[in-house]
């Protein structure tokens, strides 16, 4: 690929424009910086057809995984990909800011209304938005600073802990190597962190390092972890590494050497981090796992300093204090009719009774009526309906508010995206089914929707001619044809103080 062509300003200007997916603006990102080089675009078919086959590009050169892009069909459908002038598309920010220019060579249907597209890539605009761009180097920036000799890497897209500290200066000291941390700054990590806190947690433990450099890098996990592994030992070589110390399942790839720690113990005899058989059982402390740290944070109990630096601590406490202190997310979802909103709107009143958080009540019907007024009733207006209900909900939990909605909420994708959007904004989400029969439900039939959709004047009811598909990740189910309004609520407010939610109410003498 060759990303020298230049197109006019006109050219570019009456060009469409498409915002990739997070992980696609992700690759886009190292194409530009040049850390997925020799690559200067994304693959065609051809490239896709030979790296299926034999590990490699079109034109032979060894690479380790796909990097592609696909977009809406009707965006390339009228491109002339034998004219530069008919084919170019600008790829945009999630704001709509252009980042790159696109020089569509190839275009091939991957799903209904999507099309793969390849090509080359250059920048446009002006870039350099968000957080942290000071550590945001390229590649040949990065080897320019780093000094002669061995390189070792590291991915640290967890905070670092003493045990990954100690791991970081046996390696760095047996290779008599420089540290380069390269640290992940496109989505939320795997401890659920957001890039910038992550990125704040690894400089404050950056006094504990050996000699180091930090760069910000835009990678992302695409859930495939030999995938995700390739690609990154391929940017960390671009960066200069050459030992890759391992925080997972890492393969080479033909890219830096892999290292694969040993495991280390905390010998209570004197404070120290050694290797774990070189310690006597009854001296010995094992590293605590990402699940033990994440309960110690939630309850508001200290982390030990035998185990965490205080500095990284207290990032890692503001980050993510104790739950009674941080935003929360309460779906109900259910069929019309199941009781809900009478249980959401109790469980608002009890929480508004007996804590000082602020509470916001997503009703159905008032949303409809005041949020997604204009929406109807298909699959894409429901979907559309509860990622609005979603969002709203999210940003008061960024707030460290407690949003209740209560939609009905159909389907399960729309569902897992507000409980996304609600642990992407650092706020929790406790989804609660409502799961009261749905002749119970016709039977109360308020407001004369089941029947006039058994008698054939309503389309698209759910549960009628809509499904609705229940939940299997529900973290409370009621069914208040068998259980009070009273009783209902009060399950889901002993849900919330025994999760830590809320603290537990004051009893009147």
């Amino acid at each position: 690929m060759s990303n020298g062509w230049v197109l006019p300003d006109e050219v570019l200007r009456d060009a469409p424009a498409y915002t990739p997916r997070p992980y696609e603006l992700a690759d886009l990102e190292l194409l530009l910086t040049g850390a997925y080089a020799p690559l200067t675009g994304f693959l065609t078919r051809d490239d896709l057809a030979a790296l299926n086959r034999r590990g490699r590009l079109a034109d032979g050169t060894p690479w380790p995984a796909p990097v592609t892009l696909e977009v809406p069909t009707e965006l390339v459908a009228d491109f002339d990909l034998g004219n530069p002038l008919q084919r170019a598309l600008i790829l945009a920010d999630p704001e709509g800011a252009p980042i790159a220019a696109l020089d569509v060579a190839d275009v091939w249907p991957t799903r209904e209304g999507f099309s793969g597209v390849g090509g080359s890539v250059r920048r446009v605009g002006d870039g350099g938005h968000g957080p942290f761009q000071r550590l945001r180097r390229t590649p040949e920036e990065i080897r320019a600073l780093l000094p002669p000799g061995r390189v070792l890497g590291i991915v640290a897209d967890r905070p670092l802990h003493r045990p990954q500290l100690a791991q970081l200066a046996h390696a760095a000291r047996t290779l008599a190597a420089h540290l380069l941390v390269l640290i992940p700054v496109t989505d939320l990590g795997p401890d659920g962190l957001p890039p910038e806190v992550l990125v704040r947690a690894v400089f404050a433990a950056r006094d504990r390092m050996p000699p180091a450099t930090l760069v910000a890098v835009p990678l992302t996990r695409r859930g495939d972890e030999i995938r995700d592994a390739l690609l990154r030992a391929r940017v960390a070589a671009a960066y200069g590494v050459t030992h890759l110390l391992s925080t997972g399942e890492m393969l080479s790839g033909g890219g830096p050497r892999v290292l694969v720690p040993r495991e280390l113990a905390y010998d209570n005899r004197d404070g120290q981090w050694r290797w774990r058989d070189d310690i006597p059982p009854r001296n010995r402390r094992l590293a605590l796992r990402a699940d033990e740290i994440d309960d110690l944070l939630d309850r508001g109990f200290p982390l030990p300093e035998w185990h965490t630096p205080p500095a990284v601590a207290k990032e890692l406490v503001r980050a993510r204090p104790p739950r009674r202190h941080r935003g929360l997310v309460v779906f109900f979802t259910g069929l019309s009719g199941s009781g809900k909103s009478t249980v959401a709107r109790g469980v608002a009143d009890a929480l508004r009774e007996s804590t000082d958080r602020t509470v916001t009540l997503l009703d159905g019907d008032v949303v409809r009526r005041e949020l997604t007024a204009g929406l109807g009733f298909s699959k894409t207006d429901r979907d559309l309906n509860v990622r609005r209900i979603g969002w709203v909900a999210a940003e008061v939990a960024r707030h460290r508010g407690v949003a209740i909605a209560c939609p009905i909420a159909p389907y399960a994708k729309a569902r897992g995206a507000a409980r996304a959007m609600a642990h992407a904004a650092g706020g929790g989400f406790v989804l609660v089914h409502v799961a009261t029969p749905l002749e119970v439900c016709e039977l109360r039939d308020r407001k004369g929707l089941y029947a006039k959709a058994r008698a054939g004047q309503l389309r698209g009811m759910t549960g009628i001619d809509d499904p609705y598909e229940e939940p299997t990740d529900a973290d409370i189910v009621l069914d208040t044809s068998e259980i009070s309004v009273e009783d209902g609520v009060e399950i889901v407010l002993q849900h919330l103080i025994d999760s830590g939610w809320v603290e537990p109410r004051l009893q009147p003498a």
